[in-house]
């Protein structure tokens, strides 16, 4: 089972948010379910596939609701943060495992009600949600054709009436998702105490894929516990982690503008000592006669006076020279 799964599980396995969830979207918010009278159900189930194997189905959570010890119905979540095509394959898969499994513990079957929450917030569910909607069923044989429908609720866009009727943290977590739709660079401004803070926080980092919310968790969940507290935690988490970056940044920089003034006072050295190096080249034709002292300061630009000048700071005589151009 993929990771995004194990998380989701985590916060809907509770009974509280569980029957907020049902009472909510199913029963329009009246309290019918009690999270006592919830019950974990099996959601692993097999089934023989054409190859002759067995395999293995596991749907996400599952609950009975009991009343007074009497089994009234069986609940099954399936979480969706994509939209998936063939979803009522799926449930119709995980509700005939659901009767037979009853049917073989020899129990009066109750009904199986699956409810897919789709986490989408660029666009709603646009998939069919029927078996025969997926079907291509010639217009005589429709009528033959058992259908099987699935309920799908697009959280990010449930009601503000809707969000109010929830008691649970998933009232959190549904209101995260309904503003995030409204505004992608929403801040988390809910107030409300959160009761299951490590699950809250681990469904928001893997159905946002922002792994900011599960690094709160080692870092820095003390004290978390709304929405808000989260908000302020990733705020300084941003700012030590910008502090970081531009120190980082910044000797970076430093390094690249050393190694590039480096290469430039290389270069102005290079220039310099190779002119010193001509000077003394020129100083030494002209103390040895090679060359005449005019010559040489035009080569430099210089008059004679200063050539001769600079050539005596250099420990250069200028006799020689003088005697070579006498001759």
């Amino acid at each position: 089972m993929g990771q995004k799964d194990l998380s989701e599980k985590i916060l809907a396995d509770y009974n509280d948010v569980f029957a907020d969830i049902v009472n909510v979207l199913v029963l329009e918010g009246r309290q019918r379910i009690d999270p006592d009278d919830l019950t974990a159900a099996a959601v692993h189930s097999q089934y023989k596939a054409d190859d002759g194997v067995l395999h293995e189905q596991e749907r996400d959570v599952s609950k009975y609701w009991k009343k007074q010890k009497i089994h009234m119905a069986l609940f099954g979540i399936e979480n969706q943060t994509d939209i998936e095509k063939n979803m009522p394959f799926r449930v119709i898969g995980y509700d005939g495992a659901a009767y037979r499994r009853q049917l073989l513990q020899k129990r009066k079957p109750v009904p199986v009600i699956t409810l897919v929450l789709y986490f989408g917030t660029e666009k709603r569910w646009n998939e069919p949600c029927s078996v025969k909607e997926l079907l291509d069923i010639p217009e005589d044989l429709d009528k033959y054709v058992s259908d099987y429908s699935m309920h799908v609720f697009d959280i990010a866009w449930l009601t503000e009436e809707q969000l109010a009727m929830f008691e649970s943290d998933f009232g959190i977590v549904a209101n995260f998702f309904v503003q995030k739709r409204k505004n992608e660079d929403y801040v988390p401004d809910d107030k409300r105490m959160i009761q299951h803070v490590d699950e809250v926080l681990k469904l928001l980092s893997v159905m946002t894929g922002d792994n900011r919310y599960a690094s709160i968790l080692s870092f820095e969940k003390e004290g978390v516990m709304t929405m808000c507290d989260v908000a302020e935690r990733l705020e300084q988490r941003g700012i030590r982690c910008g502090i970081e970056q531009g120190i980082e940044q910044g000797i970076e920089q430093g390094i690249e503008q050393g190694i590039e003034q480096g290469i430039e006072q290389g270069i102005e050295q290079g220039i310099e000592r190779g002119v010193q190096i001509g000077k003394m080249h020129l100083y030494r034709l002209v103390a040895g006669g090679k060359l005449e002292v005019l010559d040489a300061a035009l080569e430099l630009g210089l008059t004679e006076e200063e050539f001769i000048n600079d050539m005596r700071k250099a420990g250069y005589g200028t006799e020689t020279g003088k005697e070579g151009q006498d001759k």
